[in-house]
C-alpha cells in the first residue's frame, strides 16, 4: 500500500517537473525584450496565476528571474520531494487527530428508554455522538483538515486577498474523492461480491448537498455578485454546514417525513438480514423478535449490538465447547469488532499507520484484549485462592468439641444407631469431659425414642467419641418426627479451670479465651422416618426455576410419612412454552422405590441455548403409585390380596393395613421455569459496558507515544485471512526505510497530548494546531514549486496538492470497501466530506476576508477565472457519477461497489475517465489552450 503511494507520487512529480521545466524555458524565450519592473512583474504574475512571492513562513528562493531549464528542474525536484515529505507529515499528524476523534466519539452514556414491547423503562448504553453527526462533523473535519486549513491559511497569508491554491485544492480534492476513490473501491471488491450503501437516506442527503455546495460556489461568483464575495454570502456558505448535518441527522433518525413512508418499508428496516450460514452458525443464531417500528432508535441500536455479541458468543461456544468464559468474552469482542462497521477515523488512521510503519490498530486492539483477559484471569485466580484460604479451617490454638455431622435421618425400625462428637484443633493433651442429653422435638422420649443422658471423656490425643441412641418402632401410622441431642458443661477431668490463651478473631481483634471450648454445632438433629406406611409421594414444591446451563436437572420425587415396601410410580414431562427436542429432552417412565428408600430423581436434559433472555415453562407429572409385593419380611402386606376381598371379609388388622397403602401427596405436578444462564447474561452485559465500537487504541502517556515512535512494525498486507496463529512477521527493508524517513515526524507529533487525557479533547485541539502549521508550510512550498516550474496555482491545486491530501483517504476507503459489509464507510462518507470541504474551507476563509474588507469599506474581489469553469465541469461529472451509483443498485449489479467483473470494470473506468478529463480540461482552460467563454 505504502509502496503504491510512493510510486504514484514519484511518477506524477517527475512528469510535472519535466513538463513545467520545458514550458518555463519556452515562456522565457518568448518573453525576452518584454517590459519588466516591479509593477509589470506583478501584473504578469496576476495574469499568469503563478505565485512567485514570499510565503507566510518560507521565503522564496532568490534568483527566480534568471533560471535555466536545469535550475528549474532541480529546484522543482527538491521542492517536490519536500512537498511529498510534508504530505507524509500531515498524514501522520492526522493519525493523531483521528485517534482523538475516535476517542471522543467512542464516549458513551447511560439513558433510560421505554421498551414499547414490554412497557418497562430500560437503562441502555448509547454513544454520546450520533454516528451520522460524528461522520459529518469530527470525522469529516479530520479527513478534510489539510484542505480546510490550507484555504484559511492562504487567505491570511495573502493579506485577505483571494488565492487559487486553497479553493482549487478543495475542488480538486472533491473530484479525486468522488471519481478516483470510488472508482478504485468499485474495482478492488472481489468478483461477484457487492457492497451496498446501508444508510441510503443519509447518502441521498449528503450527495445532494455535495453537488449543491459546488453549484452554490459558482452561483455566488458568477451570478449573485460576479467576481466578488459579500460577507452574507460567506456566512450563508458556512451556515449550510450545520444545515447539512441536521438534514442528514433527520434522515438517519427517520424523523418528520419518516411516518409517511410505506409501513412495509419501515418494517424491513427492523429486520436483521443475514446470508445463509453453516450449520454451526445457524445453531448459534439467537431467535429474536423483529424490532418494533415505534422502538426508540437508541434502544434498537443497543439491542442490535447486543444481539451481535450474543450470536457471536454462541457460535464460538459451539465451536469450542470447553472454552473458558473469559476467553469466550475476549474472542466475541474481537470477532464483533473485527466484523462490524468501523469508523472513517479508523480506516484513515490505518492507512497512515501502515505508511509510517506504526503498529496496526487491529493488532494493537487484539493485544490489549488479550492483556485484559490475562489480567482478569489472574484476578479470578487470586479471588479463588482467597476463597479457598477463607474456607480452610484456621487453627487459632483453641480446642473445640462439636457434632460431625450435625444431622441424622433414620428409619423408625433402625433400632440403635450412633452419633459422633469430635475434638479438633489446639492442645489435645488435656483430658476433658462433656455432658450429653437428648431433647424432645416432635418426637417424644415417652414413645418414640429412648432418652439418653451421660458424660463423655476425651483422653489425651482422643479426637472422636460415639453416643448410642435407640429409636422405638411401632405399627402406628404417623408423620415423620425429630428430636435433638445436645452437649454441654465442658470441663477438665481434674477439675482445674481451663487455661486461657490469646485468640485473634475474624475482625483481627485479640481476646483472652479458654483453650478448650464447645464448637459449632454443639447440637445435632435426628429425623425419624415412619416406615409403617408405604409412603406419600410428591414433589417438594409446585414450582421450580432452573437455568438453561444446568445441563441435566435432577428433579427429586420424595417419599414421606412412611417407606415400607417396594413402590413404583409413573412420571412424564409435558410441553408448556418450552418444547421437547428444542428446549429439553422429553422423559417418560417409572421410578422404583425399594423398601425404606425415601427419594428418587428424574433426570431431565436441558438444552443450553445460551440465550440472553429466556423464560420458558415445562411440566412434570407423576401418576398413581403402585405397590410391588415381593413377599419379603418387613415390606408390608400384599395390597392386591386385600383388594380382592370384600369389606366384610377383611379383618380389623387388614383394614388398618389398607390405610397404609402408597398414595399421592399435594404436589403431583410441578411447573419448571427455564431461565437464561446468569453467567452468560452477565458476560453479555459486561461486554456491552466495555464495547465502545472503537478498535483504535489510543495512548495514555507521553512515554507510550515516544516508545511507539521508535518501534518498527511490519506491514501486515501479506497476513493470512484471519491472522490467527500466524507467525509474527519481521519488518522488511522497506519498513525500516519508511520508519527512519518518518521518524522525525513521529517524534515531533509524540509531543501532542495523549488521547487518555480528558477524553482526547486536548489531543484534538493541539493536533489541529500541528496540522495548521504543516499546511502553512505546504502552501508556501506548493506556491514556490509552481513558480519554479511555471505551474499555475489552480492547476497545481487540482493535480498535485489535492492528490497529496487525498492519498491517505484513498487507501482508507480501499480498506473499508474490502473489509466492511456495506459501502457506507468507503462511498457514503465521500459525499459528506466534499460538502463539508466547501462549507467550512470556503465558508470560513471567504467570510473572514469579506468581513475584513467590508470593515474598511472595500470589496473582497475573487476573480472567477478558472475556478468557475472547474466547478462547472465537476458538477456535471458529479451528477453523472451519482446517477451511475444509483443505477448500479439495480439487481443486475446489486450495489454501488463490486459486482460482476464486466460491470465493475466499466464503471471504474468511467469514474477514472471523469477525473482524468476533469484535470486535463481544467489545465487546458487555465493555460488558455481552450476558451469556453465563461
Amino acid at each position: 500500500m505504502a509502496a503504491y503511494a510512493r510510486n504514484l507520487f514519484a511518477w506524477m512529480l517527475f512528469g510535472i517537473l519535466l513538463a513545467g521545466a520545458f514550458a518555463s524555458e519556452e515562456a522565457e524565450s518568448g518573453e525576452e525584450g518584454d517590459e519588466d519592473g516591479e509593477a509589470g512583474g506583478h501584473a504578469e504574475e496576476e495574469s499568469t496565476g503563478i505565485n512567485c512571492e514570499d510565503g507566510l513562513i518560507i521565503p522564496l528562493w532568490p534568483g527566480t528571474d534568471e533560471m535555466s531549464m536545469g535550475d528549474r528542474f532541480g529546484r522543482g525536484l527538491l521542492y517536490g520531494v519536500l512537498m511529498l515529505y510534508l504530505f507524509i507529515g500531515v498524514a501522520i499528524v492526522s493519525d493523531k487527530f483521528m485517534e482523538s476523534i475516535e476517542t471522543i466519539t467512542a464516549q458513551e452514556k447511560e439513558v433510560e428508554v421505554k421498551d414499547p414491547r414490554t412497557g418497562k423503562t430500560q437503562v441502555i448504553i448509547v454513544k454520546v455522538w450520533n454516528e451520522t453527526v460524528a461522520n459529518l462533523t469530527l470525522m469529516a473535519l479530520g479527513s478534510s483538515a489539510p484542505e480546510i486549513m490550507l484555504s484559511v491559511i492562504e487567505i491570511w497569508a495573502k493579506g485577505f486577498h483571494a488565492g487559487d491554491l486553497g479553493p482549487g485544492t478543495i475542488v480538486g480534492s472533491a473530484a479525486f474523492n468522488l471519481f478516483m476513490i470510488i472508482g478504485l473501491c468499485m474495482y478492488v471488491i472481489p468478483d461477484d461480491e457487492v457492497r451496498k450503501i446501508k444508510h441510503l437516506r443519509v447518502f441521498i442527503i449528503t450527495a445532494t448537498w455535495s453537488v449543491f455546495a459546488y453549484v452554490w460556489l459558482y452561483m455566488i461568483l458568477g451570478f449573485i455578485s460576479y467576481g466578488k464575495v459579500e460577507s452574507w454570502e460567506g456566512i450563508v456558505t458556512f451556515l449550510f454546514f450545520p444545515a447539512t448535518v441536521y438534514t442528514a441527522f433527520v434522515a438517519d433518525r427517520r424523523m418528520f417525513f419518516y411516518k409517511y413512508l410505506d409501513k412495509k418499508y419501515r418494517a424491513q428496516r427492523g429486520v436483521i438480514v443475514q446470508s445463509e450460514k453453516a450449520d454451526v452458525e445457524n445453531r448459534a443464531e439467537e431467535k429474536f423478535k423483529d424490532f418494533d417500528e415505534d422502538m426508540d432508535p437508541a434502544l434498537a441500536e443497543f439491542e442490535k449490538n447486543r444481539r451481535e455479541y450474543i450470536n457471536s458468543m454462541k457460535r464460538i461456544r459451539l465451536e469450542n465447547p470447553d472454552i473458558s468464559l473469559i476467553d469466550l468474552e475476549t474472542k466475541a469482542r474481537e470477532e464483533v469488532m473485527a466484523k462490524g462497521p468501523k469508523s472513517r477515523a479508523y480506516y484513515r488512521a490505518q492507512a497512515t499507520r501502515k505508511m509510517a510503519g506504526k503498529e496496526d490498530a487491529k493488532k494493537a486492539f487484539s493485544r490489549n484484549l488479550h492483556a485484559e483477559a490475562e489480567a482478569e484471569k489472574a484476578a479470578l485466580s487470586a479471588e479463588e485462592a482467597a476463597e479457598i484460604a477463607a474456607l480452610e479451617k484456621k487453627d487459632d490454638g483453641v480446642c473445640r468439641l462439636m457434632f460431625d455431622p450435625p444431622h441424622y435421618t433414620v428409619m423408625e425400625s433402625v433400632g440403635t444407631f450412633e452419633v459422633t462428637i469430635i475434638r479438633e484443633g489446639g492442645d489435645m493433651s488435656t483430658t476433658v469431659q462433656v455432658d450429653y442429653k437428648t431433647e424432645d422435638g416432635t418426637a417424644s422420649h415417652e414413645g418414640d425414642y429412648i432418652e439418653a443422658i451421660g458424660t463423655l471423656t476425651f483422653g489425651p490425643g482422643e479426637t472422636q467419641k460415639m453416643v448410642t441412641l435407640e429409636v422405638l418402632d411401632d405399627d402406628v401410622f404417623e408423620e415423620d418426627e425429630h428430636f435433638y441431642i445436645r452437649i454441654s458443661n465442658l470441663r477438665r477431668k481434674d477439675g482445674k479451670p481451663m487455661k486461657e490463651i490469646e485468640v485473634e478473631g475474624e475482625d483481627g481483634k485479640k481476646t483472652m479465651q479458654a483453650n478448650c471450648q464447645l464448637g459449632t454445632p454443639h447440637m445435632a438433629t435426628i429425623m425419624i422416618l415412619d416406615d409403617d406406611h408405604s409412603g406419600i409421594f410428591g414433589f417438594e414444591d409446585s414450582e421450580a426455576e432452573i437455568v438453561e446451563s444446568v445441563g441435566t436437572y435432577e428433579l427429586k420425587v420424595q417419599r414421606i410419612s412412611g417407606a415400607r415396601g417396594k413402590v413404583a410410580i409413573p412420571y412424564s414431562t409435558e410441553d408448556g412454552t418450552a418444547k421437547e427436542g428444542q428446549h429439553y429432552e422429553a422423559q417418560e417412565g417409572e421410578l422404583s422405590y425399594e423398601n425404606e428408600e425415601t427419594e428418587k430423581f428424574i433426570s431431565i436434559a436441558i438444552t443450553d441455548e445460551e440465550s440472553y433472555e429466556k423464560s420458558l415453562i415445562m411440566y412434570v407429572s407423576i401418576g398413581e403409585p403402585r405397590h410391588i409385593a415381593e413377599g419379603k419380611d418387613g415390606e408390608g402386606v400384599d395390597y392386591s390380596e386385600l383388594d380382592a376381598k370384600t369389606p366384610e371379609e377383611l379383618t380389623e388388622e387388614e383394614k388398618i393395613a389398607l390405610l397404609g397403602r402408597p398414595c399421592l401427596g399435594t404436589n403431583t405436578r410441578i411447573q419448571i421455569r427455564i431461565k437464561e444462564s446468569k453467567e452468560f447474561k452477565n458476560s453479555v452485559d459486561k461486554m456491552m459496558q466495555k464495547a465502545n465500537n472503537s478498535m483504535m487504541v489510543g495512548t495514555s502517556s507521553w512515554l507510550d507515544q515516544f516508545s511507539d515512535a521508535f518501534t518498527v512494525q511490519a506491514d501486515d498486507d501479506e497476513e493470512g485471512e484471519d491472522g490467527e496463529d500466524a507467525e509474527e512477521k519481521m519488518p522488511s527493508c522497506g519498513d525500516y526505510v519508511m520508519h527512519f524517513l518518518t521518524l522525525p515526524w513521529k517524534l515531533i507529533f509524540a509531543l501532542i497530548p495523549p488521547t487518555g487525557i480528558y477524553h482526547g479533547y486536548p489531543t484534538f485541539v493541539i493536533a489541529i494546531v500541528f496540522i495548521g502549521a504543516c499546511t502553512a508550510v505546504i502552501g508556501d512550498v506548493a506556491g514556490h514549486l509552481g513558480c519554479f516550474i511555471n505551474l499555475k496555482d489552480c492547476v497545481n491545486a487540482i493535480a498535485f496538492v489535492a492528490l497529496g491530501t487525498s492519498v491517505p483517504d484513498t487507501f482508507a476507503s480501499k480498506t473499508a470497501a474490502i473489509e466492511d459489509e456495506t459501502a457506507d464507510a468507503s462511498v457514503g462518507n465521500v459525499t459528506g466530506s466534499n460538502a463539508v470541504n466547501v462549507f467550512l474551507g470556503i465558508g470560513i476563509a471567504w467570510t473572514m476576508a469579506a468581513v475584513y474588507w467590508e470593515a474598511q469599506g472595500k470589496e473582497f474581489i475573487v476573480p472567477v477565472g478558472s475556478l468557475g469553469f472547474s466547478v462547472t465541469i465537476f458538477c456535471i461529472e458529479a451528477v453523472l457519477a451519482i446517477l451511475i451509483l444509483f443505477i448500479r443498485r439495480n439487481p443486475a449489479v446489486g450495489g454501488e461497489l463490486g459486482g460482476p467483473k464486466l460491470f465493475k470494470t466499466i464503471s471504474a473506468a468511467i469514474f477514472v475517465f471523469f477525473w482524468v478529463f476533469y484535470v486535463a480540461i481544467s489545465a487546458l482552460e487555465a493555460y488558455d489552450v481552450i476558451q469556453p467563454g465563461f
